[in-house]
């Protein structure tokens, strides 16, 4: 007799609360943890985890797939790498409230913002949907192989209500911060998680216009804030530009969450211009919590990788002439064209003429932190690894040499720039943020910059690099990145039904092969509609993921089955719930 759904046997069960790994059975009836223990009923389904790690699923708080919820099932990158979660509207973009009228806009936005073809999302999004409840009841229809969660984008939200001059950078009317508040509040009552915005200028519509959000006022903060307090829920989401403004937009986005009783959240990784910044911010947040505040920072536990190749979006050759006229050709003529003699020495003879508003292109050729991917390849490179020290030891110009690079593997390889989070070649400003008490890693940015950056797997990175293989640094025990990862994540979004492997949790759980775990190579799929250009990453090691009791794959391949849902605002902790 099946006395239960599933029955994950024999593992070393590290249960997200921090605490040292056990041996257990995990017995699992009707989506929750039954029991815990030795577990003499049989399963429907029964996973042997004998030198295995079993440990909650991960939630994901820092990703972009409010446009990929709309076409597609499955939530990759992020389900590729033991993610059960999902939290989208960050950074303050997204697709509702919207009125037909402003659909361009928000699609340039996002285009411009996150790097996701313009072709791509007008095919993809359906649009069924104008209010920001409308979207979330269409979402709630839908199926996934991952729970998702939802942030209100304050950019959508601010086009909604003052249409094209939001992206005049023009301040909102009291009228119209009152009715962005109002309808902020709906959407909280209606099952959003909070608000995402933006203050940088790195973010920018496809067509060079700042994201609207950057010409909010304090009193326009304050009206939203305003309306989280009304709701009882949600939280205040930022992302900030590392400039001489960034202690004066901190401190605004915490005044507003003191003031009105909020959690606040930010992303946080140490600026290569200004690599001092992250650690004040450290000791504002510190500081704002031991005096009664709730504020979390996203911390990057690698650098912020940018990926160049003649595929992707970006290389050290993409805005000189010579390159451009080449740029259009399919992968095959183009690298045969650029392995003439000629046509090389023509594009090395060329000043690389960048957009100066777009920061990544100005950084394409800092030879000094760029480096090859390789099988195996180490997120922490040594120095002497870059482009640049190479042509130094080989006496050549470092063009010439990343040229050549180029053209490897047909023209497929892919080299990897550390853009920020690395200005001493060194993650112990990585380590230092992840250990600090109210920090969760972040900014893996699952479902965006599909040409640019592939940072959904770090939390496979998290396990490989930091609990296992780290080399030129202390570790990071595995018990605390596991809590990382799944109860700390939860803590923060109100997810108090899930990231703890205990009777009534939610029975999301990974059975996971340590020894044998790896980040795979990002490489270049064409999946998207339209037949648009993702870069996609997967692992190897991951025995099953389980969703709401559910196995959604089994040795990294897909079952094919879709449990995940929308997830409407915070959920209460299982009663009797954990002391």
């Amino acid at each position: 007799m099946n006395n239960f759904d599933l029955v994950v046997r024999n593992g070393t069960v590290i249960d997200g609360s921090g605490g040292l790994p056990r041996q257990a059975d995990i017995a699992v009836r009707g989506g929750v943890i039954a029991a815990v223990g030795n577990i003499n009923g049989a399963g429907r389904e029964e996973i042997d985890a004998h030198g295995r790690l079993v440990t909650p699923g991960f939630i994901d708080v820092h990703t972009h797939y409010d446009g990929q919820v709309t076409w597609e099932n499955n939530l990759v990158p992020s389900t590729n790498h033991g993610v059960t979660t999902v939290v989208m509207g960050n950074c303050g973009v997204g697709f509702a409230p919207c009125k037909p009228e402003h659909r361009d806009m928000l699609i340039e936005l996002m285009e411009g913002v996150e790097d996701i073809p313009n072709v791509v999302l007008s095919e993809g999004v359906d649009w069924q949907w104008t209010s920001y409840p409308e979207y979330l009841d269409y979402l709630g229809r839908r199926q996934f192989d991952a729970d998702i969660c939802s942030y209100v984008p304050h950019a959508a939200l601010r086009t909604f209500v003052m249409g094209e001059r939001a992206f005049h950078r023009e301040p909102a009317t009291s009228e119209e911060i009152e009715t962005m508040a109002s309808l902020l509040e709906e959407s909280i009552r209606a099952g959003a998680f909070g608000f995402g915005t933006s203050q940088t200028m790195f973010h920018r519509s496809s067509d060079g216009r700042p994201t609207p959000t950057l010409a909010a006022t304090e009193e326009e903060y304050a009206g939203l804030a305003a309306a989280l307090d009304r709701a009882g829920a949600g939280l205040i989401q930022f992302v900030i530009e590392y400039n001489d403004d960034w202690e004066q937009v901190v401190d605004m986005g915490l005044r507003q969450a003191r003031a009105f009783g909020r959690p606040f959240t930010m992303s946080l990784v140490q600026s290569h211009g200004r690599p001092g910044i992250w650690r004040s911010i450290l000791d504002k947040f510190d500081e704002f919590n031991a005096t009664g505040g709730e504020a979390t920072l996203q911390a990057l536990p690698r650098p912020l990788g940018v990926l160049l190749g003649l595929e992707l979006t970006l290389n050290p050759f993409y805005s000189t002439p010579a390159y451009l006229a080449l740029a259009d050709m399919a992968l095959a003529d183009r690298v045969r064209e650029l392995r003439r003699p000629e046509v090389k020495e023509r594009i090395l003879s060329e000043a690389n003429d960048p957009d100066p508003d777009i920061q990544i292109g100005m950084r394409v050729r800092d030879f000094d932190q760029l480096y090859e991917m390789g099988e195996g390849f180490d997120y922490e490179p040594p120095a002497d690894s870059s482009i640049g020290a190479q042509a130094e030891r080989l006496g050549v110009s470092p063009e010439s040499l990343v040229y050549d690079k180029l053209l490897d593997k047909d023209g497929r390889n892919i080299l990897y720039l550390a853009f920020s989070n690395y200005a001493d070649f060194s993650l112990e400003p990585a380590r230092e943020m992840l250990l600090n008490q109210h920090a969760v890693p972040g900014l893996g940015d699952g479902g965006a910059h599909l040409g640019v950056i592939c940072d959904g797997s770090i939390y496979t990175h998290l396990l490989t690099h930091w609990g296992r293989d780290r080399t030129q640094g202390e570790k990071v025990p595995l018990p605390h990145l596991i809590h990382l990862m799944t109860e700390r994540c939860a803590e923060m979004m109100g997810l108090r039904d899930r990231g703890l492997i205990a009777p009534g949790y939610r029975a999301d759980l990974n059975v996971i092969d340590l020894d044998n775990l790896a980040v795979e190579l990002p490489r270049v799929v064409r999946d998207l509609p339209a037949g648009g250009r993702r870069l996609m990453q997967a692992a190897r090691g991951y025995t099953a993921t389980i969703v709401n009791g559910v196995t959604v794959s089994r040795d990294g391949k897909p079952t094919g089955a879709l449990p995940g849902h929308l997830v409407r605002g915070p959920q209460p902790a299982p009663s009797p719930c954990r002391t």
